[in-house]
């Protein structure tokens, strides 16, 4: 299908509906702000120019424009949208979003199979790509410094089930292997209870190495952050401490260790530093990439901080207690635990570390807890992974809006006004009560020389 490009002007909307007549929810001035700011940096002729090779030369299916595709997915973080098919509805009903995808009134936005089709078309690099512009942006308002990073991963729950696992090698379901093992242990018809008392006594029944999910292979058996044990997927983020802008996201197994992980984080956030560096002509971004690296102790191994010393990065890596070790052979691995132990006790590397919290957990709420985004419903890495980048983007965006319209997010716009309400009435109360104050003091008896001479009597 053939690419169209976007409008540059609001669309006259039909003469029996007059333009002042329209209503304007509370969200539009952020919307409005946001399309000025995606206008002033050339947005829209940014992605044309990197979507045009995805597009057929001649006229064919009515495509949708870059442009609208990558600011649906801006709204899925900004209104805490997980779905597609949610970011379609949501369009379709809200005029302000309307306004935002420059759909008028006597169009039809979306739905979500186009904009299913329109990710399957778009490669992940494009949405990189995207991601890498939104830290341009970033970098020209003052908000990227990229010298100090904090690392840390979290669990998103797949859109897979754990009672639909097949085995590795078979290809049977769960049910079917129980059954199989009661079989062969001399049960001919086992009953609910007795493959359940099988299955509780058998180990290892959870293995990543046997099992998987027919329709999502990427997805593993892992513990979630509240305790249950589900199919997931691991993302790891590296957060810049200056402004909090996530500088590189990296979409991983659940079951990988943060050992083996960090490593490709840190390069990925190197690169993309480097990379908005060159583009942008700014004296804050560090064009060398990270000079420091916050970690907490899951992180912690001799080849983790051997490699950061290498890369002569800096380590803040919380260190758990192992007792007494023998460092026989291992002069070097000795002298990085030993560099970074000493950094980790020193003022900066305590200020540091009590700052994880504030950078680095307030991203993860932001981004999947109100975001919308603790359970994905896509599935494979790529599929996830073009969502995350732009997700991740509109949380960047966030910051700059923050800066420049002093809200953040449409939601915080939108309890302006009740705040500013409560203030006034605060003030006002307070008013009421200086001034009963005032008139049970001159009902007083006595009235001093001072009182007289302000003229208080009329007051």
């Amino acid at each position: 299908m053939a690419m169209g490009t976007r409008k540059d002007k609001e669309q006259q909307e039909a003469l029996w509906v007059p333009h002042t007549a329209l209503p304007k929810g509370a969200s539009h001035p952020f919307y409005q702000r946001l399309n000025q700011l995606l206008e002033e940096s050339y947005f829209d002729e940014f992605v044309e120019g990197r979507c045009q090779r995805f597009y057929a030369e001649k006229r064919g299916r009515p495509s949708l424009v870059p442009g609208v595709y990558f600011r649906l997915l801006l709204i899925g973080y900004f209104e805490g949208i997980d779905s597609e098919r949610g970011m379609a509805w949501r369009a379709n009903d809200s005029l302000a979003l309307r306004r935002f995808l420059r759909v008028g009134l006597e169009e039809s936005p979306p739905d979500h199979s186009t904009i299913s089709r329109t990710r399957r078309l778009i490669d992940v690099e494009t949405h990189g790509e995207v991601f890498t512009w939104v830290l341009g942006v970033l970098a020209e308002k003052g908000l990227l410094k990229g010298e100090t990073l904090g690392i840390d991963a979290t669990t998103l729950e797949a859109n897979a089930a754990l009672r639909t696992i097949v085995r590795r090698d078979t290809g049977e379901g769960y049910q079917e292997f129980l059954k199989r093992l009661a079989q062969e242990s001399g049960i001919k018809t086992p009953t609910r209870e007795q493959l359940a008392r099988l299955d509780r006594k058998r180990a290892h029944k959870g293995s990543n190495e046997e099992w998987e999910h027919p329709h999502d292979p990427d997805a593993r058996i892992t513990k979630m952050k509240d305790g249950r044990t589900h199919l997931a997927h691991k993302v790891e983020q590296a957060v810049d401490f200056s402004s909090g802008a996530v500088v590189a996201v990296n979409l991983g197994s659940a079951d990988a260790g943060d050992t083996r992980t960090v490593g490709e984080t840190v390069c990925e956030a190197g690169v993309q530093i480097a990379t908005v560096a060159g583009e942008v002509k700014s004296e804050g971004v560090n064009p060398e990439g990270p000079k420091e690296v916050i970690l907490d102790k899951g992180y912690h191994s001799n080849e983790v901080l051997v490699k950061l010393a290498e890369w002569e990065v800096r380590s803040y890596c919380s260190e758990p207690e192992r007792g007494r070790r023998s460092w026989k052979g291992k002069a070097e691995e000795q002298a990085a635990v030993y560099a970074n132990r000493r950094r980790i006790r020193g003022e900066r590397g305590k200020r540091l570390l009590r700052q994880r919290g504030e950078k680095i957990e307030r991203s993860f709420a932001h981004l999947y807890e109100t975001g919308g985004m603790r359970r994905v419903y896509l599935r494979r890495h790529p599929n996830i992974l073009k969502r995350l980048l732009v997700h991740v983007a509109a949380f960047n965006l966030g910051l700059v809006m923050r800066k420049l319209f002093g809200k953040g997010t449409p939601r915080s716009l939108q309890g302006y006004s009740a705040a500013l309400f409560l203030a006034i009435l605060q003030r006002l109360s307070e008013v009421w009560a200086l001034r009963r104050a005032l008139e049970n003091f001159m009902m007083a008896p006595r009235r001093s020389p001072l009182i007289k001479a302000l003229k208080l009597d009329s007051f």
